[in-house]
């Protein structure tokens, strides 16, 4: 009965997975799985691929298959889908099927389970990765925004500014006056030196006694004259 229900179950195969299905001996055989992936915009991975290998034991399908799945040789790495690392989550995935298909053909069951449980192991992944990218383009927003926004101004953190913003005008205050003494110290120092001028003699009452001194003296050399042409 096992065995006539194996073949059977082998032909309906062949019409579902005609390009899929590899026999390697008369109760054992390979079915390539095609995942259907959609990558993120930064994935350029192609989709990956599963080998289920199928044995049956002598009282199958009363007895459970034995299963194994691999990658096809050579097949790159996928971002989100390890064979070597995920294959004892994938086939324990398969194990409640199993156990509800004893004493029926549940090989195609078993394929679309596998089929479904890897794509959303990699949907699950490519979620979190990406909720992972969101978080950190948050954070670098959050940082960008934070260089305009500023700190939040509290009292305690206003009278500080306010008295060191005093602290800082009193200063700059007490240098310009600095400066100013400085200039006009200067000024005052090169009017001292400057000659003084007719105004500025005049202004100051000296006019009058150079000119007494001058027509001194110009009396003096009269009288020495008068007496010579005596």
């Amino acid at each position: 009965m096992g065995r006539d229900e194996q073949r059977e179950e082998r032909e309906v195969l062949d019409s579902i997975f005609p390009d899929e299905i590899t026999d390697i001996s008369d109760t054992e055989y390979r079915i390539s799985i095609a995942l259907d992936v959609t990558n993120a915009e930064d994935d350029d991975s192609e989709p990956p691929t599963l080998i289920l290998t199928v044995q049956y034991p002598d009282a199958y399908p009363d007895e459970a298959p034995r299963l194994d799945i691999s990658a096809p040789p050579n097949a790159p790495k996928h971002r989100h889908l390890s064979i070597q690392d995920d294959k004892a989550r994938l086939l324990e995935a398969l194990e409640p099927t199993v156990e509800e298909n004893l004493g029926m053909a549940m090989v195609f069951t078993l394929v679309s389970t596998l089929k479904d449980s890897a794509e959303l192991l990699i949907s699950e992944r490519q979620k979190a990765a990406q909720a992972l990218r969101d978080v950190e383009a948050a954070k670098a927003e959050e940082a960008e925004n934070a260089k305009f926004h500023g700190t939040a101004v509290t009292r305690e953190s206003f009278m500080e500014w306010r008295a060191r913003f005093r602290r800082e005008m009193e200063e700059e205050e007490r240098r310009r006056t600095e400066e100013r003494e400085i200039d006009e110290k200067k000024k005052r120092g090169a009017k001292e030196e400057r000659k003084l001028t007719g105004r500025e003699l005049w202004e100051r009452g000296l006019v009058g006694k150079v000119e007494e001194e001058d027509e001194g003296e110009d009396g003096l050399e009269g009288m020495e004259r008068v007496k010579i042409e005596a």
